[in-house]
């Protein structure tokens, strides 16, 4: 099986890290992936992956090219496997980008997402309506509001790259 969706090469690329069967909306997130990639000059593949095997196999691929990165898509395959994706990331020593921040309390490099201990209260919330009478299909839909952007300096230092001070200041969490 081909877990690669080959984009153009370039000097700088970066493999998007998902499972197709719990991530199916990845189409959406990877049209502004990629608008956001171009505008830094940097090509990103699709790397769908569905086992263990899938994951190295893409990882290892991608160390052996120079300039290569790795962004770990929101789904429920990347968290469960969360553990071996920060242990593959450093042992090919790719930097990566993470959805939450729990990637980066174990290790890996810097992640941007929403805060899930805010969303789980907003989520009680609606429960406590519900029990208390609301019609679920009254309620408002929301979108999360608090984001988190979480580096780790010591993986920064073990993969060689100086994080901004302006980045830093702006981390909500900075693992030393």
């Amino acid at each position: 099986m081909q877990v690669l969706k080959e984009v153009a090469p370039a000097s700088r690329r970066a493999a998007v890290i998902f499972n197709p069967d719990t991530a199916p909306y990845y189409p959406l997130y990877m049209r502004s992936i990629e608008a956001a990639a171009a505008t830094l000059d940097v090509k990103v593949f699709e790397a769908a992956v569905h086992n263990h095997a899938d994951i190295e196999a893409v990882l290892q691929r991608l160390a052996r090219e120079q300039g290569g990165g790795v962004i770990v898509m929101s789904d429920l395959f990347a968290f469960v496997h969360r553990d071996l994706i920060v242990a593959l990331t450093a042992r090919y020593r790719l930097p990566a980008v993470y959805p939450i921040s729990s990637f980066v309390t174990e290790g890996g490099l810097i992640s941007y997402g929403v805060q899930l201990t805010e969303m789980q209260r907003r989520a009680a919330t609606f429960v406590d309506r519900i029990l208390h009478g609301a019609k679920p299909a009254d309620l408002p839909v929301e979108l999360p509001t608090k984001f988190v952007l979480a580096i780790n300096q010591s993986t920064a230092r073990t993969l060689g790259f100086n994080i901004a001070l302006t980045l830093l200041t702006r981390a909500d969490e900075v693992i030393e």
